[in-house]
């Protein structure tokens, strides 16, 4: 039975394709379009999926859409009626569009599938999934194992903003939900607008920007802002948020409870969003606590999944970890909207068509996550004299002693290997790397590789079965979605000068053997490597040690700011020749930035919107 699942029209479109239960393909759209959280059709997706199966649309036995349009359109009208007359201006807005698309949706993505097959009963194949259960099947289904509960969390999905679930075997039952308006998602966003930073997509900035920062203002979000119980369950008080009726996510009372208006994308920094920062980040990691503790006890779990995007909240779910209520916790790689084209078609192979399951014996059956397109070295060659770039071919053991002596000397690695990852991480296959031990690593990628905010922390990708000499953490974290502290024995120990810095000053005291992976409060996002799901990343690493007796290099993900990670090997080339990047490993192609035509270098930094 093959089933293709697709998530489409909010952001982060992506298409994931399914072989009697085993995942054969996911691939989230932006990647092969090049522009960022692209939420249109995935076409490109969906014909790399079919192309990697080997298939037509007429041999899909069923398509899955990740949400239930009409939930979506009964909260908008819902809330239209709960708020009215005010929020006339953004109904007005929406309503267009809902009506021309939403409305209508399965007719819609009927004439867009259309353009694969020909089969007459497209519309009888179609299938719709409610959101937060596409995120619980994403969640669990590929898990190790047997017995889980499931906790999601995001922004909202039809009515839902945070689900509970449990899994048995090939069973997902959803035990309880928060609604609408009442969003740990929304919350999270409202401060990323108020920081300055871009909702769906700048979350990930408000957590790296809070170990700056003091949770002065923990209290008052407490006392204003959330109303919590004891079980994690929860209230926004809406009197400060604009989300419902307006085109911003919050008002004039928000500003002046935290004395003014938001920052602007591009103004300076201060101490005070850095508390901001740090304020809602402890907020968040208590109520998820809270949850997760009470979800212990009501179902007597041992193991816990997440998905939903603020599964991809690192630092909460590293505080879970370490609470010990789970034996063991599980994250779907790709926990935001792109991961719930995997789930629906989950969701539509064991809750649908009551399927069995088979649980991984090794880690999960995600396959690293490694699910995009790979390309082979004759094409890679091929495609890279197109370019008209210069590069050698290199045997295997040549191809890691060429890279290690590069990140060795100091050098930014362009590395390309493999299938593409699906999620937001770059896991080794469409990285960046770099040498944990440079104090200067850190800042050199920040402003001349990534063209972004020099505070933003860069993660380790770490031998497996060396991570617990170098970090306060004992188990797999492939997929970067673990945060931890730096072992003690790495430190350096701080004068007591240094230890008075506050702000962006911290950032120029190395605190351990791996500064350029050491965030300001001795934490890093961690990346276990496995040589059974990636063995070359894993033999490049371990050479690196070899040579340089450290199993620990900086990896982050191949791309600029406001880019896409790369792709093909066309986008690997030239983000190369656009950024600082001075060396590139393409399947086994090498190349220099000093060799190649200087006439290739382009202007990379603008060539992208801003993040």
């Amino acid at each position: 039975m093959r089933i293709l699942g697709i998530s489409a029209f909010y952001h982060d479109s992506a298409a994931a394709l399914l072989h009697d239960g085993d995942i054969v393909a996911a691939a989230q759209e932006e990647r092969f379009t090049r522009k960022k959280h692209d939420a249109r059709f995935p076409h490109c997706a969906v014909a790399y999926c079919l192309e990697q199966a080997s298939v037509t649309l007429d041999e899909i036995d069923y398509v899955v859409f990740y949400d239930k349009p009409f939930l979506k359109f009964e909260r908008l009208l819902e809330t239209y009626l709960a708020f009215a007359p005010r929020g006339f201006r953004s109904f007005s807005m929406a309503m267009p569009l809902w009506v021309r698309e939403k409305v209508f949706q399965k007719k819609l993505l009927c004439d867009e599938l259309k353009r694969y097959g020909s089969r007459s009963d497209l519309e009888e194949r179609l299938l719709f999934t409610e959101h937060h259960l596409s995120h619980a099947a994403s969640a669990f289904f590929p898990s190790p194992f047997e017995e889980a509960a499931v906790l999601t969390m995001d922004g909202v999905g039809e009515w839902a903003t945070t689900s509970v679930a449990m899994g048995r075997g090939n069973h997902l039952q959803v035990l309880r939900e928060i609604l609408f308006p009442h969003s740990l998602g929304l919350l999270y966003s409202a401060f990323t607008y108020y920081t300055g930073f871009r909702v769906n997509s700048g979350e990930y900035k408000l957590m790296g920007l809070a170990p700056y920062g003091r949770p002065v203002y923990a209290d008052c979000i407490r006392e204003n802002l959330i109303d919590v119980k004891p079980d994690g369950s929860f209230r926004l008080n809406l009197d400060y948020f604009n989300y419902c009726t307006g085109l911003t996510m919050t008002n004039a009372r928000f500003d002046d409870l935290f004395g003014g208006p938001p920052r602007k994308p591009e103004e300076e920094l201060t101490q005070r969003h850095m508390d901001l920062a740090a304020s809602i980040q402890l907020v968040l990691d208590e109520i998820v606590l809270r949850l997760t503790r009470s979800l212990a006890v009501e179902t007597g779990a041992h193991n816990l999944c997440l998905a939903g995007g603020v599964a991809l909240n690192c630092v909460s779910n590293g505080k879970v970890l370490r609470d010990g209520r789970f034996r063991q916790i599980w994250i779907q790689p790709a926990a935001g909207d792109a991961g719930g084209a995997l789930g629906a078609a989950l969701a539509g192979h064991h809750l649908y068509r009551n399927q069995p399951r088979s649980v991984s014996t090794f880690q999960d059956s995600m396959k690293g996550a490694y699910l995009g397109p790979a390309f082979e070295q004759p094409e890679i060659e091929r495609r890279l004299r197109a370019l008209g770039a210069h590069f050698s071919v290199a045997d295997d053991g040549d191809l890691l002693k060429l890279c290690v002596e590069a990140l060795a000397d100091g050098k930014a690695l362009g590395w390309f290997q493999g299938r593409m990852e699906f999620g937001p991480r770059a896991l080794g296959a469409r990285s960046i790397l770099g040498d944990a031990r440079s104090p200067a690593m850190q800042s050199v990628l920040n402003l001349k590789v990534k063209y972004r905010e020099s505070f933003r922390p860069f993660a380790p990708s770490v031998l497996r079965e060396d991570v617990a000499d170098w970090f306060d953490l004992d188990c797999d974290s492939p997929y970067m979605l673990l945060v931890a502290d730096v072992a003690e024995s790495r430190r350096r120990q701080m004068t007591a000068e240094e230890q008075g810095l506050f702000g962006i000053e911290k950032l120029k005291v190395p605190r351990s053997e791996i500064p350029a992976v050491t965030h300001v409060d001795y934490s890093a996002r961690i990346q276990t490597v496995h040589w059974e799901t990636n063995a070359r990343y894993h033999a490049l690493i371990s050479a690196f040690k070899e040579r340089t007796g450290c199993p620990v290099i900086v990896n982050t993900s191949f791309n600029v700011r406001g880019e896409p990670i790369v792709c093909t090997p066309e986008d690997a080339y030239r983000c190369f020749m656009g950024t600082e990047i001075e060396a590139l490993a393409i399947g086994n192609c090498f190349l220099l930035k000093e060799l190649q035509d200087p006439d290739g270098k382009r202007d990379y930094v603008h060539a992208f919107a801003p993040d």
